[in-house]
C-alpha cells in the first residue's frame, strides 16, 4: 500500500464530516459478505472457471492475514452459466439479498453492462477484472484489466514491424470484438499499414472455413484475432489445417486469457503473438509465491495463470487493501480509499488505481507463443489507461456512469 492510513483519513476528514457515517454492509452479521458473479459453465467458462480459482485464493489469503477489520470475508460465488439474464439476476440478490460489500464479475462487456448499473444504483462496489475495449466512466465501477491503449497499442506495431503492413481482422461479434477492431484498425492505419478485410462472428460459430478462403484470397501478411470463448478455438484449429499458419502469422487480443493455447497442439500455435498485463513467466517474487500457492491449493488441476484469473486475485486484493485503509466496508469511505493513490503489488507487478477514470495504471509483457507456452519478448512498465482518459473524467465528475464506446469510437469523438 502506498499511502498510510493516517494520512487517508487526514486527507478524508472533510468527507467523513460533511457525511455522517452509514450503516454498513452486512454490518449486522458477523461476516463480510465479497460476492462474485462469473461463467462457470457454458461457453466461456474457460475465462470464469480459473477466474473463480484466483477469486477463492484470495478471500482464503485475506482470512489467513486475520480477515477483514475484524472480520471474516465470505465468499459468495454465483455461476452465471454464460447467461445475460442470471448476470442481472444474481447481481440483484448480490446487492439486496446479499447486502455484499462488494461485487466482482462479468466477462464479456455485454455481461459488464447487465450488471453495471443495477451495482451503481444500489451503491455496491463494482470491480470489472477482465481486460476490455476501454470506456466505461462510472463511478462505481473499478475496472482493473488492460484497455487497448496499454495492450493493443503495442502489439499491433511490433507484429507490423514484424509480419509486414497488411492486416485482416477476425473478431468476436459483440461490443468488444467491434471496439476491439476499430482500435486495431486505428493502430494499424497510425503505423502505416493498410486494413484487408473485417470479419465478425457470434460466439457460437465453429465453422471458419469460408473466412479462412478469404484470407487466402486477400494474401495478408498477418491476422489480427479477436475471437472470444470456447467455439472460437476451432479458428486455429482450421486455421492450421489448412497450412495457413505457417504463411501468415497471427497477432491476438484475446488468446491465451482463457488458456486456448492449452486446448490446441503446439505446432497449431507456435508464433502466434499476444499481449497482456501477464504471463506465468512475469518474474518477481510476488508471482513465485502466488504460483507457489496456486500449486499447493490445486496440484496437478492448476490451470494456467492468464491476466484475467490473476487480476482477479488482484481485483479482490485491492478491494481489501482499501477497506483496511479506510476502516470501515462501507461504499463511500472504500471508494474514497480506492481513488487516494493507493497502489498494490502482487502477480502482475504494481498496480495503482488512477483517480480519473477508476482503472489502473498497470505493467503491459508482449509475448509469444512457443511449445504451448509465452514466452516475453518485452515490458512496459507502469502504462495508463490513456485511451479511457480521452473521454473520462470523474475527478471533474464523480457522478458520471456511462459507457463511451458503447456505439463505437467514432461516436465517442475518437475515431
Amino acid at each position: 500500500m502506498s499511502i498510510s492510513r493516517r494520512k487517508f483519513i487526514v486527507g478524508t476528514s472533510a468527507f467523513a464530516l460533511a457525511s455522517p457515517a452509514l450503516m454498513g454492509r452486512a454490518q449486522g452479521s458477523d461476516k463480510i459478505i465479497f460476492a462474485s458473479i462469473l461463467d462457470l459453465s457454458g461457453g466461456l467458462d474457460i475465462y470464469g472457471a480459473p477466474m473463480a480459482e484466483a477469486t477463492k485464493l484470495a478471500i482464503e489469503d485475506i482470512n489467513a492475514a486475520g480477515g477483514l477489520l475484524g472480520r471474516e470475508v465470505e465468499l459468495k460465488l454465483y455461476d452465471a452459466q454464460s447467461s445475460i439474464q442470471l448476470y442481472t439476476q444474481y447481481a440483484t440478490q448480490a446487492a439486496a439479498g446479499d447486502r455484499a460489500a462488494t461485487v466482482h464479475g462479468g466477462i464479456t462487456s455485454a455481461s459488464r453492462e447487465a450488471i453495471r448499473p443495477t451495482l451503481a444504483r444500489f451503491k455496491t462496489l463494482y470491480f470489472y477484472n477482465t481486460q476490455y475495449e476501454g470506456g466505461v466512466c462510472d463511478f462505481n465501477n473499478f475496472n482493473t484489466g488492460s484497455t487497448p491503449a496499454q495492450t493493443v497499442a503495442k502489439v499491433v506495431p511490433y507484429a507490423m514491424n514484424k509480419f509486414g503492413k497488411k492486416v485482416y481482422i477476425v473478431a468476436a461479434d459483440y461490443n468488444y470484438g467491434q471496439i476491439i477492431a476499430e482500435w486495431m484498425q486505428r493502430f494499424v492505419k497510425e503505423n502505416g499499414g493498410e486494413t484487408l478485410g473485417v470479419e465478425f462472428f457470434p460466439l457460437d460459430v465453429t465453422n471458419f472455413g469460408p473466412t479462412i478462403n478469404k484470407i487466402q484470397q486477400a494474401k495478408p501478411d498477418m491476422v489480427l484475432s479477436a475471437l472470444v470463448g470456447g467455439a472460437h478455438v476451432s479458428f486455429y484449429r482450421q486455421y492450421a489445417a489448412a497450412g495457413m499458419n505457417k504463411d501468415i502469422p497471427i497477432t491476438s487480443t484475446t488468446f491465451g486469457i482463457g488458456n486456448e493455447h492449452k486446448l490446441i497442439s503446439a505446432e497449431e500455435g507456435n508464433g502466434l503473438l499476444a499481449a497482456y498485463s501477464y504471463f506465468e513467466k512475469v518474474d518477481n517474487p510476488e508471482n513465485k509465491a502466488f504460483l507457489e500457492r496456486m500449486d499447493a491449493k490445486l496440484g496437478a488441476n492448476r490451470p494456467t495463470m492468464n491476466e484475467l484469473s490473476v487480476r482477479s486475485y488482484e481485483g479482490a486484493m485491492l478491494w481489501a487493501e482499501a477497506v483496511k485503509l479506510a476502516g470501515s466496508i462501507d461504499h463511500d469511505p472504500v471508494w474514497q480509499a480506492l481513488r487516494s493513490g493507493l497502489s498494490y503489488t502482487r502477480p502482475s507487478g504494481k498496480l495503482t488505481i488512477d483517480p480519473q477514470t477508476n482503472h489502473v495504471i498497470q505493467n503491459v509483457v508482449l509475448a509469444e507463443l512457443q511449445d504451448q507456452e509465452f514466452n516475453i519478448l518485452e515490458s512496459f512498465a507502469d502504462q495508463p489507461p490513456s485511451d479511457t482518459a480521452m473521454v473520462c473524467d470523474l475527478v471533474a465528475d464523480p457522478t458520471l456512469s456511462t459507457f463511451y464506446f458503447e456505439n463505437g469510437l467514432a461516436a465517442a469523438g475518437i475515431k
